[in-house]
């Protein structure tokens, strides 16, 4: 936490997540917002029309762009003008971005996957770190390339995502007895992406090393858990990334950032969840694990005045 509390010290992040339709709006909120509690300078959210006006609703706090669409919008002889006006307005604000989290809230329609496909390329080619989570998995599970060999990709499957990954990348089942090897298998496999297994323990691997974050947070598991983790692990990754950039520190020959940020963000959740859990008990739900978060990190990583 002393390298993400330098990295803070010199620059903020500006966080974008794309996700978001009309049968899911909370997720991205989540992931936005929780971005900005840790300590982002902006939260911004790509989703549908339909989303929008739902998320925008939530907090003044989000930058929320409605440029998103699904098939159900968007007439056959349209779709290739559509998607390519999408991304170029995503792309007008990409190059702000320090990471960007592909997945919460987006859903599964076909038309909004491909277009998030080209979003994904082209954050690939500007060196835009990537966090995919949710529905995010499930379209890189069923398209690999658009991660692979990307040591600027972020995974966090839960244990149904990584099962899914497993066997469609190693076509196996998952092997308990040998975690920690299969799972730096998969990552080599897939060339060099860092995989955060979530879990009891999160187990971390960029196929390198391995390591796992084993504290204790909540015996409450409440839906969108996830979301908070992806925001925060999206803005911890920036930190640590611009600190061993700016420094002159290689991260071929340092520890991986995106690995200090799944580190960084898993302690930073369970912590959270652990004083929401003290003053809620059974009902504990996200927005209430929210609200810990600017405290769990003073208690972990005062900030400097």
């Amino acid at each position: 936490m002393a390298l993400i509390s330098q990295g803070l010290a010199m620059e903020q992040g500006k966080i974008a997540v794309i996700g978001g339709c009309r049968e899911y709006t909370g997720a991205p909120y989540f992931a936005a917002i929780s971005a900005l509690k840790v300590g982002a300078d902006l939260s911004h959210v790509f989703c549908t029309k339909d989303a929008a006006t739902v998320i925008k609703s939530y907090s003044p706090e989000l930058i929320v762009h409605p440029i998103l669409e699904e098939s159900y919008s968007v007439r056959d002889d349209e779709r290739e003008s559509v998607s390519s006006i999408i991304l170029t307005e995503v792309t007008k604000w990409m190059e702000r971005f320090d990471c960007i989290v592909v997945g919460p809230g987006l859903g599964r329609d076909s038309f909004l996957l491909n277009c998030v496909s080209n979003i994904m390329r082209h954050a690939r080619q500007a060196n835009i770190p990537t966090v995919v989570d949710g529905d995010g998995l499930f379209l890189v599970t069923n398209n690999i390339s658009l991660v692979e060999d990307n040591s600027l990709a972020i995974l966090t499957p839960n244990v149904y995502e990584y099962k899914r990954l497993v066997q469609k990348v190693l076509n196996c089942d998952v092997d308990e007895e040998n975690a920690s090897e299969q799972l730096t298998t998969l990552c080599q496999k897939i060339g060099g992406v860092t995989i955060m297994k979530k879990g009891k323990a999160d187990v971390i691997s960029d196929g390198k090393q391995v390591t796992q974050v084993s504290t204790f947070g909540s015996p409450r598991r409440c839906g969108g858990q996830g979301d908070i983790l992806s925001g925060s692990v999206a803005l911890f990754s920036s930190w640590a990334r611009h600190f061993l950039l700016s420094n002159d520190q290689p991260t071929e020959k340092s520890v991986n950032p995106m690995i200090l940020g799944c580190i960084a963000g898993s302690l930073l959740l369970r912590k959270a969840a652990g004083l929401a859990f003290e003053k809620k008990k059974r009902s504990t739900v996200t927005t209430d694990i929210i609200e810990f978060l600017g405290k769990s990190l003073e208690d972990i990583c005062p900030a400097e005045q």
